[in-house]
Order: C-alpha cells, then sequence, then structure tokens
C-alpha cells in the first residue's frame, strides 16, 4: 500500500492571488501591518506560520507579540479567505488532476491525503468549490508544524490511524509544484513527483531531480501508470 501526497496550490489548484490577499488583510486586521516586503515575499511552498513569522519578524514584531496575535490572525485569515473566493469562479483545478485524484482514491492499495503548508482551515476553503476535498482520507498541514519538512511523519500517523496500515517512508510518494516540495520527499526519502503547473517552470524543477517530473498531468493515463509503477 503506497501513500500518495499532494501540494494544494500550483498542484491542485491556483486561486489566482486569493490566498496572499486574504494573508494581507488579516495581517493588517490583526498586526496592522503586512510587513515592509508586502507583494514581494516569495510564498510558494512555504508554511503558512513560517510566512506569518518571516513577514512579521522583517516588519520589526518580535516572538511574543508575533504568537500572541497568531489565533486571531489564522482565524481572521480563513474569514478572508472564504469571502475572496467566494463562489469559487476564482479556483481553477489543475489540468488533468481531478481524474487522477479521483482514479488513486478508488484504489485499494493507495491511501490519498494532503501535505501542504497551507492551515488545515485554509486548505478546505480552496479545495471547498472543486469538489475534491472529500477524496483526501488525511491531511498534514501548516498548522501541525512551521517546517514542511515535519509534516510527512504528520501524514504518516494520520495515515496509520485512517487505515490501520503503517507507511514507511519509502512508502510516501509527495506531490508538488516547487523545489520545496521535492526538498520535503528528499528530506525523508519519499518518492518525490514535481509537476510545473505552478509558479517554477519546467527547467527549475528538473534541476532539483525529482524521481519524477510532469509538464502537467492532463496525459491522465501516463500520469497514473507512472505514479502506481
Amino acid at each position: 500500500m503506497r501513500l500518495f501526497l499532494f501540494d494544494v496550490d500550483g498542484t491542485l489548484i491556483v486561486a489566482r492571488g486569493a490566498g496572499r490577499e486574504a494573508f494581507n488583510r488579516a495581517l493588517h486586521a490583526v498586526y496592522g501591518t503586512a510587513g515592509p516586503e508586502e507583494g514581494r515575499y516569495d510564498f510558494r511552498g512555504k508554511t503558512d506560520p513560517r510566512i506569518l513569522l518571516d513577514l512579521l519578524t522583517a516588519a520589526g514584531l518580535g516572538p511574543g507579540e508575533i504568537a500572541a496575535g497568531a489565533a486571531r490572525f489564522y482565524a481572521t485569515y480563513v474569514d478572508e479567505l472564504a469571502a475572496v473566493i467566494g463562489d469559487g469562479r476564482r479556483v481553477t483545478v489543475m489540468p488533468g488532476i481531478a481524474d487522477v485524484v479521483r482514479a488513486l482514491a478508488r484504489r485499494e492499495d493507495a491511501v490519498v491525503g494532503l501535505l501542504t503548508g497551507n492551515i488545515e482551515g485554509g486548505a478546505r476553503v480552496k479545495l471547498a468549490p472543486t469538489g475534491l476535498w472529500p477524496l483526501f482520507r488525511l491531511g498534514a498541514y501548516g498548522s501541525d508544524h512551521i517546517d514542511r519538512r515535519a509534516l510527512p511523519a504528520v501524514a504518516c500517523a494520520r495515515a496509520r490511524q485512517a487505515v490501520g496500515h503503517d507507511f514507511s517512508f519509502d512508502r510516501v510518494t509527495i506531490i508538488g509544484d516547487t523545489p520545496l516540495d521535492v526538498d520535503c520527499a528528499r528530506a525523508c526519502g519519499a518518492r518525490a513527483v514535481a509537476v510545473a503547473t505552478g509558479f517554477h517552470p519546467y527547467g527549475d524543477l528538473e534541476g532539483c531531480a525529482p524521481d519524477l517530473l510532469f509538464p502537467d498531468f492532463a496525459d491522465v493515463p501516463r500520469v497514473l501508470a507512472a505514479l502506481t509503477a
């Protein structure tokens, strides 16, 4: 049995900047600033807690002040994200991804989950318009740990609770669109699958030497054959 863990932004969907917009709104509402790098900070592949800490540290806030507002910030962020996404027309599912996820979810020898830097509430809001959320039996989220490299262990523990089966890291496939997704897989010994549907070009991802690399998942039979080989 194999555990397949998908990133959200750039891998499953694009939300046309909804996450950044909601994040900045919540930062201003709770902390009064989005940091000196507003609009220039690179969100890609980072966990929400890492983004929060980096932006506010750059703005001169101390760890205690950041921590004191964190719970209110995340609640505000989820509310703002829901408002920005609205009826869901801003969310686009990447080519072939719905068919790939559904096919994997039907397999008796596979468990499908999420591994994302999004906090759980943010991931849920982003995926709700797609109908894909119920297909993921578990998730490891930015709300579980600031360090993305710690999330595969969280996912494996939750997979064991979900299906009563232990998953060693060599039975885990991590699928994402950034070099940090590949790094996450490499750090624990999981299989690294990269797809160039986010903001990193194919060549950049190729330089990370993932085990599998796709321009997109439009060729569903080919993707499924490679993922399950």
